[in-house]
């Protein structure tokens, strides 16, 4: 490896903003709205864009400049830009890209607000969005028309654990001259880069792994340079910046990504194995499994299957919420990525207000539950999930 080519969690832990005149080994809390110039000249030539500093930290700041570069680092991007939530993140970049009466191509599984700005925000807009099965992608070059700007997808998929072929979407982008926009939130940079498969943009909801204790919300977007530059812009008037605080906070949690990750992945892959020899469970979906239908596709692109396992249990709605309410150490919430194992019934929660044809397409059924699986020891995840089945 060269010099100055480092490990992906040497770069997670090592690359820091400059240092103030106290030399501290962690960076600090830079808990300021604005930046002090030396005089008018400066002042013209920062704003002009002359001299490279922080302005204001609406635009950038040096806590939040530390999360972007370590982001950048770890997906092989060119430049980002950091939001107050990862639906910050996911509209900006879009409201960025697209102009009234474009049109994107998504795959009919995301995560339901995202479903939200395809379906009653932008329509307002005169923006359209054609939707493409998971498991029909050869259907993805009729759905594109002269006014498609880019192909969007989340792969491992939000809350079905599908996975799409980023190769395949590159290829079918390139053809057409369109954008791939991949949200990348359930494999994290340390286990998937969908810029090495040739994605233009990658977003996060930092609120997720990035974090891994449930503590703040972030999201960001890296890609390209001149990408980055008008989402940059975009942001500059809009304000869906991140705060520092956030920032510190993502940042010296970046520091951990890789090991927590792992241990992630290791009890995620042996509850899905205990699952799948469970008479009350009808299917189980976790990218490392090889009943999983797109198991080699995730094997050719992650390194482990992530965190997320769902599966069915028996007898619909009724079966589900039973089943929740019958858990005892793992937490019931929305949320996921945390250090504790979180469960979700999205048919009688996050999707219950969502129409049966659109779960049906996100691979939503009534019995079907999401787990974030965290860091507690195994054995006792597996107790609490068994005992709830029983």
């Amino acid at each position: 490896m060269s010099e100055n080519k480092k490990h992906f969690e040497t770069e997670a832990i090592r690359t820091q903003s400059e240092n103030t005149q106290f030399s501290e080994h962690s960076v600090p809390l830079y808990l300021t709205s604005g930046f002090v110039f030396e005089d008018s000249e400066e002042m013209r030539a920062s704003f002009a864009e002359e001299k490279q500093r922080d302005l204001y930290s609406r635009y950038s700041n040096p806590n939040v400049n530390e999360f972007v570069d370590k982001v950048c680092k770890m997906e092989g991007a060119e430049a980002g830009f950091a939001f107050a939530s990862g639906m910050a993140a996911v509209f900006s970049t879009f409201a960025t890209l697209l102009d009234a009466g474009d049109h994107v191509v998504s795959c009919s599984s995301v995560f339901g607000a995202t479903h939200g700005l395809f379906t009653k925000y932008f329509p307002k807009w005169n923006i359209e969005c054609s939707y493409f099965d998971i498991d029909k992608v050869e259907t993805i070059e009729s759905l594109i028309q002269p006014n498609t700007k880019f192909i969007y997808a989340e792969t491992p998929t939000n809350p079905g654990v599908d996975v799409l072929d980023l190769e395949f979407l590159s290829a079918i982008c390139k053809k057409h001259n369109l954008l791939l926009v991949i949200d990348n939130c359930f494999a994290t940079p340390y286990l998937q880069q969908p810029i090495k498969f040739g994605a233009d943009l990658v977003i996060h909801s930092a609120t997720k792994l990035m974090d891994g204790q449930g503590r703040v919300l972030g999201g960001v977007t890296v890609g390209k340079k001149e990408l980055i530059r008008e989402i940059y812009l975009f942001s500059r008037l809009t304000g869906p910046s991140m705060s520092p605080f956030n920032a510190w906070v993502l940042s010296k949690s970046l520091e951990t990504l890789a090991i927590r990750v792992e241990r992630h992945c290791e009890n995620a892959l042996k509850l899905a194995t205990f699952l799948e020899a469970h008479p009350k469970v009808t299917w189980v979906k976790y990218p490392f499994l090889k009943s999983h239908p797109k198991h080699d596709i995730a094997k050719k692109q992650m390194k482990m299957g992530g965190s997320i396992v769902a599966f069915e249990v028996e007898g619909g709605i009724a079966g589900g919420k039973a089943f929740f309410d019958s858990i005892k150490m793992c937490s019931l919430s929305a949320n996921l990525g945390d250090t504790r194992t979180i469960v979700t019934h999205p048919a009688s929660t996050t999707h219950a207000k969502v129409e049966a044809s659109v779960k049906a397409a996100a691979g939503i059924t009534d019995g079907m539950v999401r787990c974030s699986l965290g860091l507690e020891h195994i054995d006792d995840i597996i107790a609490d999930i068994e005992q709830a089945l029983a």
